[in-house]
C-alpha cells in the first residue's frame, strides 16, 4: 500500500512538515512494508489552478503531472494543515482543485490539523465542508489536532503525558487509515464510483 502525505504549509520548515514527517515514521513502525511519499507544498510547486491546466503541452499541465502521477498511485492521504487565520492555506485549497477523481476519488484521507497555540480545528472543518465534492476525495471520521505544536511530537520520548497521549492517538488514527485503505479498494475497483452520467458532486 503507498500512502501520500501532504504537509499543506507554504512555509519553510514549517510545523506542519515536521509534524508529516513523524506521522509518516509512525505509519512505517506500524506496516514497514508501506511505501510513503511525502509531498510538501514548502515554496509553492503549483501555481494557481487555472484552465490551461487541461491543454498537455502548457507549462501549467507539466508542473502538475508528476504530481498527478504520485496522487493516482497512493491508495490512502494524510493531509496536513496549519491553521492561519482560521483557515487551510490557499496552496492546499489549490492542490484539492487540480486533483481529481482519479487521482483521490474514494481514497480515504485522514485530517491532522497543527497550531502553534490551542487551535487547529477550523482548517479540519473547513475541508471536511468542501474540497471533496467533485473529486470524491474520502475523508475519514477520525482527525488528528496538533496543538502547541513547537512543543509536540519533538524526540523518541513524549516530553509529558499529552504529548504521549498524542503519539498514541496518532497511532490510532493511522491503523484505521490502513484499514480504510485495504476496505475501499474494493469499491474502487467495482467500477461504481465513476460514472459518465455523475461527474460532479451534489
Amino acid at each position: 500500500m503507498k500512502v501520500m502525505i501532504v504537509s499543506g504549509s507554504h512555509r519553510q520548515e514549517s510545523q506542519s512538515e515536521r509534524v508529516a514527517e513523524f506521522v509518516g515514521n509512525d505509519l512505517l513502525r506500524i506496516d514497514p512494508t508501506l511505501v510513503v511519499d511525502s509531498f510538501s507544498l514548502s515554496g509553492n510547486p503549483l501555481p494557481l489552478w487555472d484552465e490551461s491546466v487541461w491543454q498537455k503541452s502548457s507549462l501549467l499541465a507539466g508542473l502538475w503531472e508528476p504530481v498527478r502521477e504520485r496522487m493516482q498511485q497512493a491508495h490512502a492521504f494524510v493531509f496536513v494543515t496549519p491553521e492561519w487565520a482560521g483557515m487551510v492555506p490557499p496552496g492546499l485549497k489549490n492542490l484539492l482543485l487540480f486533483a481529481g477523481q482519479r487521482e483521490v476519488g474514494h481514497k480515504p484521507a485522514l485530517l491532522v490539523g497543527v497550531s502553534s497555540a490551542r487551535g487547529g480545528s477550523y482548517p479540519i472543518s473547513e475541508l471536511r465542508m468542501s474540497g471533496y465534492k467533485n473529486n470524491r476525495l474520502l475523508i475519514i471520521p477520525e482527525h488528528i489536532l496538533i496543538q502547541d505544536a513547537a512543543d509536540m511530537l519533538l524526540g523518541e520520548e513524549p516530553v509529558n503525558e499529552r504529548d504521549a497521549w498524542l503519539r498514541k492517538r496518532i497511532t490510532f488514527a493511522n491503523r484505521l487509515l490502513l484499514e480504510y485503505g485495504k476496505a475501499i479498494g474494493s469499491i474502487r475497483a467495482s467500477g461504481l464510483t465513476e460514472d459518465a452520467d455523475f461527474p460532479y458532486g451534489m
